[in-house]
């Protein structure tokens, strides 16, 4: 063998061993990055199975760990607020709050509700009425998430069927509540719960005038408006001579079933929502405005005027003030005549609420259907009810002191 061809061959071979080492150390490389992720897809595996069930699409890529760790903080006390929503329900349907007493940590609220549940109980009992089956739908308004901490705003939909007498119905209302989750080394713990009642709260509470006692208020002669003048500039010196028509009863109804939880954009919508609710409920019945152009007498509603001024009597939106223009007499528009008892209403009637017995009413509701004993089933809003059992016993903003007036619109007005 020559010289030359000795050193070919020396430098393949030399050349064949550096591609070999090449080649071992990729697939220990190889074997490295695979055994890495396997142990990777073990972990998540194991943390997801000690995850609660989630919805949406899981990503196939990993997260940083402290991303991960941030979003669990994030989430995992999404099992106990859907807990807590499934008890809730069942103690609706049973009318008992032990299921949630042994949940919640807040003995305050604890009381609450089982003072509320347990004299719808006896009313419920009285009238020979029980539920027949009930359905809560959650709906989360606000979240303000801390590391130990999570303070959740709540509409809570309640939709319950009630059996009396071999016959059925179904209620409706739209409830809210404050929760506040806290976590500890046991886990997230439901430590607060506080009931949100905005029928306690009305409108211009102190500064609506009373009818009652400011009586003899002369109201001016102007016109009885057939619709609503959304616009101001429309009105002018507008004057409606018409006779007196009938009060459409089942048009009332028809539109308090449609509207009982939306807004009519046409209008204004206010905090507390009631009365303005019951006026536009009246208004569809064809009750004929009282338009005065003051805000302190009449029945009126003509929007709202450019730079905010409000343009609508108070008897439209505040229920003391509807309270005191239905009680006083008058020989055409709307009018009513007070009854007694519940019971001698007819549909499109109303009901005022006054919770502290101290003739400050803070709440109205319209007549939109009766159950199989002929007592009033009820829709408001602000807090949005649909064929809710007159009384409102089933409310926290209802104390032993709550006093009731109950108004039949006239048939002619």
């Amino acid at each position: 063998m020559s010289r030359s061809t000795a050193n070919i061959r020396r430098r393949r071979k030399k050349t064949k061993s550096k591609q070999q080492a090449v080649i071992h150390a990729a697939q220990r490389s190889t074997m490295i990055s695979g055994q890495s992720k396997n142990v990777q897809a073990s972990s998540f595996a194991q943390s997801m199975d000690q995850q609660p069930a989630r919805t949406g699409t899981i990503k196939a890529s990993l997260p940083p760990l402290t991303n991960k760790v941030k979003r669990e903080k994030l989430t995992d006390w999404k099992p106990l607020f859907r807990q807590y929503i499934t008890r809730y329900n069942q103690a609706e349907t049973e009318q008992h709050s032990h299921r949630l007493n042994e949940f919640s940590l807040d003995q305050l609220h604890n009381e609450r509700l089982g003072e509320r549940l347990s004299r719808l109980r006896e009313r419920d009992l009285y009238r020979g009425a029980h539920v027949a089956g009930s359905e809560m739908k959650a709906e989360i308004l606000s979240v303000n998430e801390l590391e130990h901490e999570v303070i959740l705003n709540v509409k809570l939909h309640l939709k319950r069927k009630i059996s009396q007498n071999d016959q059925h119905y179904f209620e409706e209302r739209m409830d809210q509540e404050r929760i506040w989750l806290t976590k500890d080394e046991g886990g997230w713990q439901i430590t607060r719960i506080e009931p949100i009642t905005p029928e306690r709260k009305p409108r211009y509470a102190s500064t609506a005038i009373d009818y009652v006692s400011q009586s003899e208020i002369e109201e001016d002669d102007e016109p009885i408006v057939s619709r609503p003048y959304l616009n101001p500039d429309l009105i002018g010196n507008f004057r409606n001579t018409t006779n007196m028509k009938r009060y459409r009863r089942e048009q009332a109804v028809a539109y308090a079933d449609s509207w009982w939880n939306k807004p009519n954009q046409q209008y204004e919508e206010f905090e507390a929502n009631c009365t303005n609710y019951v006026s536009q409920c009246l208004f569809a019945g064809e009750a004929p405005m009282h338009y005065t152009n003051r805000r302190d007498s009449g029945w009126w509603y003509k929007g709202r005027q450019q730079k905010g001024k409000e343009w609508w009597s108070y008897s439209w939106a505040v229920s003391r003030s509807l309270t005191a223009f239905l009680s006083k007499s008058r020989g055409k528009g709307l009018r009513a005549v007070e009854v007694e008892r519940a019971d001698q209403l007819e549909l499109g009637d109303i009901i005022v609420y006054d919770w502290n017995g101290n003739n400050t009413f803070q709440h109205s509701t319209i007549v939109t259907a009766f159950d199989s004993k002929g007592q009033p089933l009820v829709n408001a809003n602000t807090v949005a009810s649909r064929h809710r059992y007159w009384d409102y016993q089933d409310s926290y903003a209802w104390t032993p002191n709550t006093r009731y007036r109950f108004f039949h619109i006239s048939d002619y007005l």
